[in-house]
Protein backbone atom coordinates (compact mmCIF):
# COMPACT_ATOMS: atom_id res chain seq x y z
CA UNK A 1 0.00 0.00 0.00
CA UNK A 2 2.40 3.04 -0.91
CA UNK A 3 0.67 5.96 -2.69
CA UNK A 4 2.16 9.87 -2.59
CA UNK A 5 1.47 11.48 -0.10
CA UNK A 6 -1.47 13.66 0.05
CA UNK A 7 -0.43 17.32 0.71
CA UNK A 8 -2.84 17.71 4.19
CA UNK A 9 0.29 15.53 5.94
CA UNK A 10 2.21 18.48 5.68
CA UNK A 11 -0.31 21.14 7.12
CA UNK A 12 -0.05 22.06 10.78
CA UNK A 13 -2.71 21.58 13.22
CA UNK A 14 -5.65 24.51 13.04
CA UNK A 15 -6.38 23.67 16.86
CA UNK A 16 -5.47 25.62 20.18
CA UNK A 17 -4.07 23.49 23.06
CA UNK A 18 -6.80 23.17 24.60
CA UNK A 19 -9.38 23.15 21.64
CA UNK A 20 -9.12 19.15 20.62
CA UNK A 21 -11.50 17.44 17.80
CA UNK A 22 -13.52 16.18 19.44
CA UNK A 23 -14.94 13.73 16.96
CA UNK A 24 -11.83 12.95 15.17
CA UNK A 25 -10.77 9.96 16.13
CA UNK A 26 -12.56 6.32 16.30
CA UNK A 27 -11.98 3.66 18.70
CA UNK A 28 -8.62 1.40 18.14
CA UNK A 29 -10.77 -1.69 19.14
CA UNK A 30 -14.31 -3.17 17.79
CA UNK A 31 -15.37 -3.80 21.56
CA UNK A 32 -16.51 -2.10 24.03
CA UNK A 33 -13.92 0.10 25.53
CA UNK A 34 -13.03 -0.87 29.47
CA UNK A 35 -10.54 0.71 31.08
CA UNK A 36 -7.38 -1.52 32.56
CA UNK A 37 -5.10 1.84 33.27
CA UNK A 38 -6.39 5.62 32.42
CA UNK A 39 -4.31 8.62 31.30
CA UNK A 40 -2.17 9.98 34.13
CA UNK A 41 -2.33 7.46 36.87
CA UNK A 42 0.41 6.59 39.32
CA UNK A 43 3.19 3.93 38.27
CA UNK A 44 6.43 2.69 38.96
CA UNK A 45 8.91 5.97 38.36
CA UNK A 46 6.70 7.08 35.53
CA UNK A 47 3.06 8.37 35.06
CA UNK A 48 1.02 6.47 32.82
CA UNK A 49 0.98 8.64 29.70
CA UNK A 50 -2.41 7.13 27.71
CA UNK A 51 -5.05 4.64 28.14
CA UNK A 52 -4.73 0.49 28.61
CA UNK A 53 -7.77 -0.86 27.21
CA UNK A 54 -8.87 -4.32 27.96
CA UNK A 55 -8.98 -7.03 25.54
CA UNK A 56 -10.90 -9.48 27.05
CA UNK A 57 -8.40 -11.17 28.79
CA UNK A 58 -7.29 -12.50 25.75
CA UNK A 59 -4.83 -11.54 22.90
CA UNK A 60 -5.40 -11.51 18.60
CA UNK A 61 -8.48 -8.49 18.89
CA UNK A 62 -7.91 -6.47 15.34
CA UNK A 63 -6.61 -3.28 16.27
CA UNK A 64 -7.63 -0.19 14.07
CA UNK A 65 -6.74 3.03 13.20
CA UNK A 66 -7.75 5.37 14.86
CA UNK A 67 -7.96 8.29 12.18
CA UNK A 68 -6.36 8.34 8.54
CA UNK A 69 -2.86 9.27 8.78
CA UNK A 70 0.40 7.16 7.93
CA UNK A 71 2.65 5.23 10.16
CA UNK A 72 6.07 6.86 11.08
CA UNK A 73 7.74 5.10 13.55
CA UNK A 74 7.77 1.41 14.31
CA UNK A 75 8.95 0.18 17.81
CA UNK A 76 9.65 -3.40 18.70
CA UNK A 77 11.44 -3.77 22.39
CA UNK A 78 11.60 -6.78 24.93
CA UNK A 79 10.60 -4.41 27.58
CA UNK A 80 8.33 -1.11 27.49
CA UNK A 81 5.76 -0.89 25.09
CA UNK A 82 6.82 -3.82 23.10
CA UNK A 83 5.73 -4.39 19.25
CA UNK A 84 4.33 -0.52 19.21
CA UNK A 85 3.03 1.81 15.79
CA UNK A 86 3.10 5.04 15.68
CA UNK A 87 0.51 6.77 13.31
CA UNK A 88 1.03 10.71 12.06
CA UNK A 89 -2.58 12.35 11.16
CA UNK A 90 -2.62 15.20 9.32
CA UNK A 91 -4.27 17.21 12.14
CA UNK A 92 -0.96 17.66 13.90
CA UNK A 93 -1.54 14.51 16.68
CA UNK A 94 -0.04 11.21 16.73
CA UNK A 95 -1.88 7.66 18.02
CA UNK A 96 0.04 5.02 19.63
CA UNK A 97 -0.28 1.46 19.49
CA UNK A 98 1.32 -0.76 22.07
CA UNK A 99 1.82 -4.30 23.46
CA UNK A 100 0.70 -5.79 20.06
CA UNK A 101 0.67 -9.24 19.20
CA UNK A 102 2.16 -8.39 15.73
CA UNK A 103 1.45 -6.09 12.81
CA UNK A 104 -1.17 -6.95 10.26
CA UNK A 105 -1.14 -7.10 6.65
CA UNK A 106 1.24 -4.14 5.09
CA UNK A 107 1.64 -2.78 8.34
CA UNK A 108 3.57 -6.33 9.87
CA UNK A 109 5.47 -6.38 6.53
CA UNK A 110 6.81 -3.16 6.96
CA UNK A 111 7.96 -4.47 10.40
CA UNK A 112 9.27 -7.45 8.75
CA UNK A 113 11.47 -5.79 6.51
CA UNK A 114 12.70 -3.47 9.19
CA UNK A 115 13.78 -6.40 10.97
CA UNK A 116 15.54 -8.12 8.49
CA UNK A 117 17.03 -5.01 7.51
CA UNK A 118 18.75 -4.30 11.00
CA UNK A 119 18.87 -8.44 11.55
CA UNK A 120 16.97 -7.64 14.65
CA UNK A 121 14.33 -8.11 16.80
CA UNK A 122 14.29 -4.59 18.68
CA UNK A 123 13.97 -2.15 16.28
CA UNK A 124 13.27 1.77 16.25
CA UNK A 125 12.72 3.23 12.86
CA UNK A 126 11.08 5.73 11.28
CA UNK A 127 9.39 5.88 8.38
CA UNK A 128 8.31 8.25 5.44
CA UNK A 129 5.07 9.78 4.66
CA UNK A 130 4.32 7.76 1.72
CA UNK A 131 5.72 4.19 2.89
CA UNK A 132 2.59 3.22 4.63
CA UNK A 133 -0.89 5.21 4.46
CA UNK A 134 -3.69 3.91 6.18
CA UNK A 135 -7.35 5.62 6.09
CA UNK A 136 -9.19 5.57 9.56
CA UNK A 137 -10.42 1.97 10.27
CA UNK A 138 -8.09 -0.36 8.75
CA UNK A 139 -6.80 -2.84 10.41
CA UNK A 140 -3.17 -2.33 11.72
CA UNK A 141 -2.28 -4.93 14.31
CA UNK A 142 -3.87 -7.70 16.27
CA UNK A 143 -3.72 -6.63 20.11
CA UNK A 144 -1.15 -8.46 22.64
CA UNK A 145 0.83 -8.62 25.47
CA UNK A 146 4.12 -7.95 24.64
CA UNK A 147 7.01 -5.90 26.36
CA UNK A 148 6.65 -4.89 30.09
CA UNK A 149 2.80 -5.54 29.83
CA UNK A 150 1.06 -7.37 32.93
CA UNK A 151 -1.47 -9.20 30.92
CA UNK A 152 -3.27 -8.99 27.58
CA UNK A 153 -4.18 -5.39 26.64
CA UNK A 154 -3.72 -2.11 24.14
CA UNK A 155 -2.09 0.51 25.55
CA UNK A 156 -2.95 3.72 23.63
CA UNK A 157 -2.00 7.43 23.33
CA UNK A 158 -2.42 10.75 22.00
CA UNK A 159 0.74 12.95 21.59
CA UNK A 160 1.30 16.14 19.58
CA UNK A 161 3.18 15.72 16.67
CA UNK A 162 5.76 18.31 16.89
CA UNK A 163 5.94 18.74 20.95
CA UNK A 164 5.47 14.55 21.59
CA UNK A 165 3.73 15.97 24.60
CA UNK A 166 1.41 13.58 25.86
CA UNK A 167 -2.32 14.63 26.05
CA UNK A 168 -5.09 13.04 28.15
CA UNK A 169 -7.61 11.12 25.38
CA UNK A 170 -10.39 12.24 27.21
CA UNK A 171 -10.03 15.51 25.46
CA UNK A 172 -10.41 13.76 22.21
CA UNK A 173 -13.85 12.67 23.03
CA UNK A 174 -13.19 9.53 24.34
CA UNK A 175 -14.89 10.82 27.47
CA UNK A 176 -18.42 9.30 25.70
CA UNK A 177 -17.13 6.03 25.44
CA UNK A 178 -16.41 5.56 29.02
CA UNK A 179 -19.41 7.00 30.92
CA UNK A 180 -18.61 7.93 34.73
CA UNK A 181 -20.98 9.53 37.17
CA UNK A 182 -19.02 7.74 40.53
CA UNK A 183 -17.24 10.03 42.73
CA UNK A 184 -13.28 9.24 43.32
CA UNK A 185 -12.73 7.55 46.56
CA UNK A 186 -10.51 8.63 49.42
CA UNK A 187 -8.65 5.48 51.38
CA UNK A 188 -6.39 7.63 53.77
CA UNK A 189 -5.44 10.96 54.43
CA UNK A 190 -1.83 11.85 56.15
CA UNK A 191 -0.66 14.67 57.79
CA UNK A 192 3.95 15.76 57.18
CA UNK A 193 5.53 17.74 59.94
CA UNK A 194 7.57 19.55 57.50
CA UNK A 195 10.13 22.20 59.82
CA UNK A 196 12.61 20.53 62.28
CA UNK A 197 10.56 21.97 64.84
CA UNK A 198 7.58 21.06 63.23
CA UNK A 199 4.82 18.68 65.62
CA UNK A 200 1.28 17.35 64.22
CA UNK A 201 -0.52 15.61 66.85
CA UNK A 202 1.87 15.01 68.90
CA UNK A 203 3.90 13.38 65.88
CA UNK A 204 7.42 14.65 64.85
CA UNK A 205 6.52 11.77 61.59
CA UNK A 206 4.42 11.88 59.12
CA UNK A 207 0.47 10.10 60.64
CA UNK A 208 -2.49 9.58 59.44
CA UNK A 209 -6.18 11.32 59.91
CA UNK A 210 -8.84 10.00 60.33
CA UNK A 211 -11.90 10.82 58.43
CA UNK A 212 -15.81 10.39 58.68
CA UNK A 213 -17.49 10.24 55.52
CA UNK A 214 -20.40 12.39 55.11
CA UNK A 215 -24.32 12.11 53.87
CA UNK A 216 -23.24 14.25 50.96
CA UNK A 217 -20.19 11.96 50.28
CA UNK A 218 -17.38 14.57 51.42
CA UNK A 219 -15.42 13.68 54.57
CA UNK A 220 -14.40 14.97 57.45
CA UNK A 221 -10.98 14.97 58.80
CA UNK A 222 -10.36 14.85 62.80
CA UNK A 223 -8.39 17.93 63.76
CA UNK A 224 -4.76 18.93 63.19
CA UNK A 225 -3.15 20.32 66.20
CA UNK A 226 0.36 21.40 65.13
CA UNK A 227 3.03 23.94 65.45
CA UNK A 228 5.12 24.52 62.68
CA UNK A 229 5.23 23.77 59.13
CA UNK A 230 2.76 20.90 57.76
CA UNK A 231 1.60 19.43 54.75
CA UNK A 232 -1.11 16.70 53.63
CA UNK A 233 -0.97 13.37 51.57
CA UNK A 234 -3.62 11.37 50.60
CA UNK A 235 -4.38 7.87 48.57
CA UNK A 236 -6.92 8.43 46.39
CA UNK A 237 -8.81 6.14 43.63
CA UNK A 238 -11.57 6.58 40.92
CA UNK A 239 -13.65 4.25 39.35
CA UNK A 240 -16.18 4.80 35.81
CA UNK A 241 -19.29 2.81 35.06
CA UNK A 242 -17.89 0.23 32.81
CA UNK A 243 -14.50 -0.73 33.72
CA UNK A 244 -14.63 -2.69 37.16
CA UNK A 245 -11.61 -1.68 38.51
CA UNK A 246 -9.85 1.29 39.84
CA UNK A 247 -7.58 4.33 37.82
CA UNK A 248 -6.03 7.09 38.94
CA UNK A 249 -7.95 10.72 39.44
CA UNK A 250 -7.95 13.56 37.05
CA UNK A 251 -6.93 16.42 39.10
CA UNK A 252 -6.32 17.61 43.23
CA UNK A 253 -6.74 20.96 44.20
CA UNK A 254 -6.17 22.13 48.02
CA UNK A 255 -7.54 25.52 49.19
CA UNK A 256 -6.12 27.26 53.05
CA UNK A 257 -9.11 29.65 54.16
CA UNK A 258 -10.79 29.67 50.68
CA UNK A 259 -7.63 29.67 48.68
CA UNK A 260 -5.96 27.76 46.40
CA UNK A 261 -2.67 26.50 47.64
CA UNK A 262 -1.82 23.47 45.07
CA UNK A 263 -3.07 22.05 42.10
CA UNK A 264 -2.21 19.21 39.94
CA UNK A 265 -4.20 18.06 36.66
CA UNK A 266 -3.71 15.40 34.48
CA UNK A 267 -3.87 17.29 31.20
CA UNK A 268 -0.57 17.21 29.20
CA UNK A 269 2.92 16.13 30.14
CA UNK A 270 6.23 15.54 28.59
CA UNK A 271 8.50 12.48 29.13
CA UNK A 272 11.17 14.31 30.63
CA UNK A 273 8.81 14.81 33.31
CA UNK A 274 7.29 11.88 34.29
CA UNK A 275 9.99 10.33 36.37
CA UNK A 276 9.16 13.22 38.91
CA UNK A 277 5.98 10.93 39.89
CA UNK A 278 9.00 9.75 42.81
CA UNK A 279 8.71 13.45 43.86
CA UNK A 280 4.57 13.58 43.44
CA UNK A 281 4.84 10.69 45.57
CA UNK A 282 5.87 9.86 49.69
CA UNK A 283 8.84 7.89 47.59
CA UNK A 284 9.96 6.08 50.84
CA UNK A 285 6.42 5.27 52.27
CA UNK A 286 6.04 3.41 48.67
CA UNK A 287 9.51 1.28 48.78
CA UNK A 288 8.91 0.40 52.21
CA UNK A 289 4.99 -0.13 52.32
CA UNK A 290 3.84 -0.15 49.04
CA UNK A 291 1.33 2.34 49.41
CA UNK A 292 1.26 5.35 46.68
CA UNK A 293 0.56 8.80 49.36
CA UNK A 294 0.09 11.80 46.65
CA UNK A 295 1.80 14.73 48.23
CA UNK A 296 -0.29 18.22 48.36
CA UNK A 297 3.59 19.98 49.05
CA UNK A 298 6.34 20.04 47.62
CA UNK A 299 9.81 20.54 49.88
CA UNK A 300 11.61 21.26 46.77
CA UNK A 301 9.85 23.04 43.45
CA UNK A 302 10.41 20.68 40.53
CA UNK A 303 9.78 20.68 36.89
CA UNK A 304 6.35 18.62 36.63
CA UNK A 305 3.57 20.51 34.46
CA UNK A 306 0.78 18.94 36.05
CA UNK A 307 0.99 21.35 38.53
CA UNK A 308 0.26 24.73 39.15
CA UNK A 309 0.50 27.11 41.85
CA UNK A 310 3.50 25.88 43.37
CA UNK A 311 5.08 28.67 44.92
CA UNK A 312 3.88 28.10 48.45
CA UNK A 313 4.90 24.63 47.73
CA UNK A 314 1.34 23.11 49.13
CA UNK A 315 3.09 23.85 52.67
CA UNK A 316 0.66 25.60 55.40
CA UNK A 317 2.66 27.32 58.23
CA UNK A 318 0.55 27.19 61.72
CA UNK A 319 0.02 30.52 63.96
CA UNK A 320 -0.49 31.18 67.49
CA UNK A 321 -4.31 31.75 67.95
CA UNK A 322 -5.55 31.06 64.40
CA UNK A 323 -7.34 28.37 63.48
CA UNK A 324 -7.47 27.34 59.38
CA UNK A 325 -9.86 25.97 57.32
CA UNK A 326 -8.29 23.30 55.03
CA UNK A 327 -10.49 21.69 51.92
CA UNK A 328 -9.08 18.83 49.55
CA UNK A 329 -11.06 18.50 46.50
CA UNK A 330 -9.81 15.53 44.59
CA UNK A 331 -12.28 14.96 40.84
CA UNK A 332 -12.71 12.89 37.56
CA UNK A 333 -12.43 13.82 34.21
CA UNK A 334 -16.58 13.71 34.73
CA UNK A 335 -16.18 16.26 37.07
CA UNK A 336 -17.28 13.97 39.93
CA UNK A 337 -15.68 15.55 43.44
CA UNK A 338 -15.15 14.18 46.27
CA UNK A 339 -14.24 16.71 48.82
CA UNK A 340 -11.91 16.63 52.46
CA UNK A 341 -12.39 19.02 54.86
CA UNK A 342 -9.83 19.49 57.99
CA UNK A 343 -9.95 21.73 60.19
CA UNK A 344 -6.27 23.11 61.41
CA UNK A 345 -5.40 24.71 65.24
CA UNK A 346 -1.92 25.63 66.46
CA UNK A 347 -1.19 24.14 69.82
CA UNK A 348 2.39 23.68 71.62
CA UNK A 349 1.70 19.66 72.47
CA UNK A 350 3.78 17.40 73.97
CA UNK A 351 6.19 15.22 71.56
CA UNK A 352 4.93 11.50 71.79
CA UNK A 353 6.12 9.92 68.66
CA UNK A 354 9.69 11.55 67.96
CA UNK A 355 11.70 11.07 64.45
CA UNK A 356 13.06 8.57 63.05
CA UNK A 357 17.21 7.56 64.26
CA UNK A 358 19.47 8.63 61.48
CA UNK A 359 21.72 5.80 61.12
CA UNK A 360 23.95 7.46 58.69
CA UNK A 361 27.64 8.08 58.56
CA UNK A 362 27.68 10.97 55.69
CA UNK A 363 25.35 13.45 54.31
CA UNK A 364 24.33 14.23 50.76
CA UNK A 365 23.79 18.03 50.18
CA UNK A 366 21.58 18.26 47.11
CA UNK A 367 22.78 21.34 45.17
CA UNK A 368 26.53 20.62 45.38
CA UNK A 369 28.15 17.90 43.60
CA UNK A 370 29.37 14.64 45.94
CA UNK A 371 32.00 12.03 45.77
CA UNK A 372 32.08 9.42 48.53
CA UNK A 373 35.00 6.60 48.43
CA UNK A 374 35.82 2.95 50.55
CA UNK A 375 38.31 0.17 49.29
CA UNK A 376 38.09 -0.04 45.44
CA UNK A 377 33.97 1.54 44.94
CA UNK A 378 33.74 5.64 44.51
CA UNK A 379 30.18 6.44 43.77
CA UNK A 380 30.10 10.86 42.03
CA UNK A 381 27.13 12.22 42.39
CA UNK A 382 26.17 15.71 40.39
CA UNK A 383 24.41 18.14 41.76
CA UNK A 384 20.55 18.21 40.94
CA UNK A 385 20.69 14.73 41.23
CA UNK A 386 18.36 14.65 43.96
CA UNK A 387 15.82 17.27 45.26
CA UNK A 388 16.67 16.88 49.01
CA UNK A 389 19.48 17.10 51.26
CA UNK A 390 19.75 13.79 53.51
CA UNK A 391 21.66 11.71 55.28
CA UNK A 392 23.65 8.82 53.88
CA UNK A 393 24.71 5.08 54.60
CA UNK A 394 27.58 4.52 52.97
CA UNK A 395 29.66 1.44 53.56
CA UNK A 396 31.76 -1.83 51.58
CA UNK A 397 31.28 -5.07 53.11
CA UNK A 398 33.06 -8.75 51.66
CA UNK A 399 33.06 -6.69 47.94
CA UNK A 400 29.34 -5.26 48.01
CA UNK A 401 28.96 -1.59 48.30
CA UNK A 402 26.01 -0.30 49.98
CA UNK A 403 24.80 2.98 49.08
CA UNK A 404 22.08 3.83 51.31
CA UNK A 405 18.49 2.27 50.52
CA UNK A 406 16.51 2.34 47.81
CA UNK A 407 14.35 4.95 49.70
CA UNK A 408 15.45 8.21 48.27
CA UNK A 409 14.67 9.35 44.29
CA UNK A 410 17.12 10.23 42.43
CA UNK A 411 16.04 12.50 39.03
CA UNK A 412 19.59 12.13 37.47
CA UNK A 413 22.14 9.48 37.16
CA UNK A 414 25.09 8.85 39.59
CA UNK A 415 28.31 7.07 38.52
CA UNK A 416 29.05 3.78 40.67
CA UNK A 417 32.62 3.33 39.60
CA UNK A 418 34.70 -0.38 41.00
CA UNK A 419 38.83 -0.66 40.55
CA UNK A 420 39.46 -4.60 40.14
CA UNK A 421 43.48 -5.33 40.66
CA UNK A 422 42.96 -9.26 41.60
CA UNK A 423 41.30 -10.50 38.12
CA UNK A 424 43.42 -11.40 35.34
CA UNK A 425 43.66 -9.29 32.48
CA UNK A 426 42.06 -12.05 30.10
CA UNK A 427 39.03 -12.26 32.69
CA UNK A 428 37.93 -9.10 33.16
CA UNK A 429 35.85 -8.83 29.90
CA UNK A 430 33.43 -10.58 32.21
CA UNK A 431 33.41 -8.58 34.48
CA UNK A 432 29.91 -6.04 35.32
CA UNK A 433 28.48 -4.39 37.97
CA UNK A 434 25.25 -5.43 39.23
CA UNK A 435 22.30 -4.29 41.78
CA UNK A 436 21.70 -6.54 44.54
CA UNK A 437 18.08 -7.61 44.86
CA UNK A 438 18.05 -10.27 47.75
CA UNK A 439 19.28 -13.21 45.44
CA UNK A 440 18.42 -11.43 42.06
CA UNK A 441 21.07 -9.44 40.39
CA UNK A 442 20.15 -6.60 37.87
CA UNK A 443 22.66 -6.27 35.37
CA UNK A 444 23.92 -2.32 34.27
CA UNK A 445 25.58 -1.76 30.69
CA UNK A 446 29.45 -1.67 32.52
CA UNK A 447 32.28 0.59 30.96
CA UNK A 448 35.52 -0.94 31.18
CA UNK A 449 38.82 1.33 31.02
CA UNK A 450 41.82 -0.91 32.17
CA UNK A 451 40.66 -2.15 35.45
CA UNK A 452 38.07 0.79 36.07
CA UNK A 453 34.83 -0.48 36.11
CA UNK A 454 32.10 2.06 35.78
CA UNK A 455 28.00 2.26 35.68
CA UNK A 456 25.69 4.77 35.84
CA UNK A 457 22.13 4.74 37.53
CA UNK A 458 18.83 6.43 39.27
CA UNK A 459 18.64 3.48 41.58
CA UNK A 460 19.98 3.62 45.04
CA UNK A 461 21.01 -0.08 46.65
CA UNK A 462 23.45 -2.56 47.01
CA UNK A 463 25.67 -2.95 44.00
CA UNK A 464 28.57 -5.66 43.85
CA UNK A 465 31.45 -6.30 40.47
CA UNK A 466 30.48 -9.75 39.40
CA UNK A 467 32.25 -12.14 37.35
CA UNK A 468 29.96 -14.41 35.01
CA UNK A 469 31.85 -16.97 33.63
CA UNK A 470 29.02 -19.01 32.39
CA UNK A 471 27.05 -19.27 29.37
CA UNK A 472 23.13 -18.33 28.55
CA UNK A 473 20.59 -22.05 28.72
CA UNK A 474 18.99 -22.43 25.39
CA UNK A 475 16.54 -25.59 25.51
CA UNK A 476 14.65 -26.33 22.60
CA UNK A 477 10.86 -26.80 23.44
CA UNK A 478 9.92 -29.43 21.16
CA UNK A 479 12.99 -31.84 19.34
CA UNK A 480 13.09 -31.18 16.01
CA UNK A 481 16.18 -33.12 14.89
CA UNK A 482 16.09 -35.44 12.11
CA UNK A 483 12.27 -34.44 11.85
CA UNK A 484 9.74 -33.44 9.21
CA UNK A 485 7.74 -30.31 10.10
CA UNK A 486 5.61 -29.67 7.23
CA UNK A 487 2.37 -29.40 9.85
CA UNK A 488 4.83 -26.95 11.81
CA UNK A 489 4.07 -23.19 11.67
CA UNK A 490 7.31 -22.46 13.92
CA UNK A 491 10.29 -23.31 16.03
CA UNK A 492 10.14 -22.36 20.05
CA UNK A 493 12.95 -21.94 22.28
CA UNK A 494 13.64 -21.06 25.98
CA UNK A 495 16.44 -19.19 26.98
CA UNK A 496 18.11 -18.10 30.54
CA UNK A 497 21.09 -16.74 31.96
CA UNK A 498 21.79 -17.06 35.46
CA UNK A 499 23.80 -13.49 36.41
CA UNK A 500 24.36 -10.93 33.57
CA UNK A 501 21.41 -11.51 31.53
CA UNK A 502 20.64 -12.15 28.06
CA UNK A 503 22.39 -9.62 25.31
CA UNK A 504 22.15 -11.01 21.87
CA UNK A 505 20.50 -14.12 20.22
CA UNK A 506 20.77 -14.55 16.25
CA UNK A 507 18.76 -17.19 14.24
CA UNK A 508 20.17 -19.25 11.17
CA UNK A 509 19.14 -21.09 8.60
CA UNK A 510 21.18 -22.38 6.15
CA UNK A 511 23.63 -19.67 6.63
CA UNK A 512 20.88 -16.91 6.47
CA UNK A 513 19.96 -14.90 8.98
CA UNK A 514 16.39 -15.43 10.36
CA UNK A 515 13.96 -13.47 12.79
CA UNK A 516 13.63 -14.80 15.97
CA UNK A 517 11.11 -12.86 18.41
CA UNK A 518 12.24 -12.88 22.22
CA UNK A 519 9.58 -12.27 25.09
CA UNK A 520 11.84 -11.74 28.20
CA UNK A 521 8.50 -12.55 30.23
CA UNK A 522 8.18 -15.95 29.19
CA UNK A 523 12.03 -16.62 27.83
CA UNK A 524 10.39 -17.96 24.75
CA UNK A 525 12.32 -17.22 21.51
CA UNK A 526 10.75 -17.91 18.15
CA UNK A 527 11.30 -18.45 14.60
CA UNK A 528 7.89 -18.59 12.32
CA UNK A 529 8.16 -20.00 9.04
CA UNK A 530 5.84 -17.60 7.56
CA UNK A 531 8.35 -15.78 7.11
CA UNK A 532 9.53 -17.78 4.33
CA UNK A 533 12.92 -17.93 4.77
CA UNK A 534 12.67 -21.76 5.19
CA UNK A 535 13.73 -24.54 2.44
CA UNK A 536 12.26 -27.03 0.72
CA UNK A 537 13.31 -30.47 2.10
CA UNK A 538 16.83 -30.28 4.33
CA UNK A 539 17.25 -27.07 7.02
CA UNK A 540 20.25 -26.69 8.67
CA UNK A 541 19.35 -24.40 11.81
CA UNK A 542 21.92 -22.18 14.07
CA UNK A 543 21.21 -20.29 17.27
CA UNK A 544 23.53 -18.36 19.13
CA UNK A 545 22.90 -16.89 22.12
CA UNK A 546 25.06 -14.74 24.07
CA UNK A 547 25.22 -13.04 27.48
CA UNK A 548 25.56 -9.35 28.60
CA UNK A 549 29.15 -10.23 29.16
CA UNK A 550 30.16 -11.87 25.76
CA UNK A 551 29.40 -15.95 26.75
CA UNK A 552 27.72 -17.46 23.93
CA UNK A 553 26.03 -20.71 23.53
CA UNK A 554 25.60 -21.98 19.85
CA UNK A 555 22.35 -24.89 18.89
CA UNK A 556 22.77 -26.26 15.82
CA UNK A 557 20.45 -29.51 14.37
CA UNK A 558 18.84 -30.24 11.63
CA UNK A 559 15.47 -30.55 9.99
CA UNK A 560 13.58 -31.60 7.27
CA UNK A 561 9.88 -29.42 6.24
CA UNK A 562 7.57 -29.03 2.84
CA UNK A 563 6.04 -26.25 1.92
CA UNK A 564 4.17 -27.47 -0.60
CA UNK A 565 -0.06 -27.84 -0.02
Amino acid sequence: MRFLVPLFFFVLSTFSQNQYPKDYFRSPLAIPLQLAGNFGELRSNHIHSGFDFKTQQKEGLFVFAAATGYISRIKISEIGYGKAIYITHPNGYTTVYGHLQSGYGVVEQAIKRAQYKAKSYEIDVNLSPDEVVLHQGDTIALSGNTGGSDGPHLHFEIRDTQSEKIINPMFFGFDTMLPDDKRPIVTGLWVYPLGSQSVVNGSKRPISVSLTQQDDGSYLAEKVIANGTIGFGITTQDYDNVSWNSNGVYRVATYLNGNLTFKYQFDTFAFDETRYVNALIDYERYKKLGQRVQQLFMKQIYPLRIISDVQAKGQITTALNVAQSYRIEIADYAENCTKIFVPISYASVPIEVVEAPVVSNYRVVANRDSMFALENATVSIPAHTFLNDFDLNFSIKQGVLHFHEDTVPAFANFSITFEDSLTAEGERDKLFIGLQHGKKVTYFNTKRYKNSFTIYSKTLGDYKLYRDGMPPKVKIDKRIAGKWLSKETAIQFTISDDLSGIGSYNGYLNGQWVLFEYESKTKKLIHHFADGIVAEGKNDLQLVVTDNVGNSTIFETQFFRSQKP
